[in-house]
């Protein structure tokens, strides 16, 4: 119920910045990817990061958020295609981390490694790889 509050907080806030400031992209990519990292309302977060890649074209980020919002929606191959370029415009760990997870969830194991591998390289305590290679436990 905490994280729920704290949701329904942040939801607030941000929905409060976007009605301040219609061109606030870091706002609609924040609600997004809340919303798909937390697999609800997959719709409305696919809306929201593809309003904020309107105003923020090539963002890295917000093309990872996509990239994710793809994979929660179970569109494994357009989630690798963004989360590839996300990660070959801006080589970050939990891009790494949201990468590597769409690799081994498409069989290609030994990719995902490389990739996760990468992402330690860049920040090696960065809490979403850190959770994800905690989730598959690949051995490196």
């Amino acid at each position: 119920a905490e994280k729920l509050n704290r949701l329904e907080e942040m939801e607030k806030l941000l929905r409060s910045i976007i009605g301040k400031d219609k061109s606030h992209f870091n706002a609609y990519n924040a609600l997004g990817f809340s919303l798909a990292d937390r697999n609800i309302r997959l719709i409305e977060a696919k809306e929201l990061i593809v309003k904020a890649l309107t105003l923020s074209p090539g963002d890295p980020f917000i093309t990872d958020s996509l990239g994710w919002v793809e994979f929660r929606l179970g569109n494994l191959n357009q989630a690798l295609v963004l989360l590839e370029k996300a990660f070959k415009d801006r080589a970050d760990a939990e891009i790494a981390a949201h990468l590597g997870e769409v690799l081994w969830q498409l069989k290609r194991e030994s990719d995902a490694i490389a990739v996760w591998r990468q992402g330690l390289e860049i920040a090696p305590t960065n809490e979403t790889l850190q959770q994800t290679l905690q989730r598959f436990k690949p051995g490196i």
